[in-house]
């Protein structure tokens, strides 16, 4: 399928496309701080800028897009419908990337939580298990 809107237009649209403070990103972040939890945003001296820092647990939290990441459901997996080719090589890359980042984060004596779009349909497991997770 042809896109339908010049490139430039597709250029503005994209650019709109946000890397932080997304929807769920800020739907986890209200539910845990509801829950008690408290946490840094985005720290800059941190393999990948994780959205989430707990310090004190020496854990960060990463809330992954599945059509960015290359996450292995429906979302994930689906085709871009044009372009394809460089789509394909770019969501090569950010999974190359993001297996460099968690392992240097692994290294560092980091704790790493992936939270997947497609997990936001149950919203309070995903929290349930955060909260086991950092204890």
């Amino acid at each position: 399928m042809a896109d339908t809107i010049s490139p430039e237009q597709r250029s503005a649209v994209m650019r709109q496309v946000k890397s932080k403070n997304t929807k769920p990103e800020m739907r986890i972040r209200s539910l845990l701080h509801k829950r008690g939890f408290r946490f840094r945003l985005h720290r800059r001296d941190l393999p990948g800028v994780p959205d989430l820092v707990f310090p004190s647990r020496k854990a960060v939290v990463f809330i992954h897009g599945c059509f960015w990441h290359g996450h292995p459901c429906k979302r994930g997996q689906r085709p871009p419908a044009t372009n394809a080719e460089y789509w394909r090589a770019k969501i090569a890359r950010n999974e190359a990337r993001d297996i460099v980042n968690l392992q240097k984060l692994a290294d560092m004596g980091w704790k790493v939580i992936v939270v997947w779009e497609c997990e936001m349909k149950q919203i309070d497991a995903v929290i349930d298990r955060l909260a086991s997770e950092l204890g």
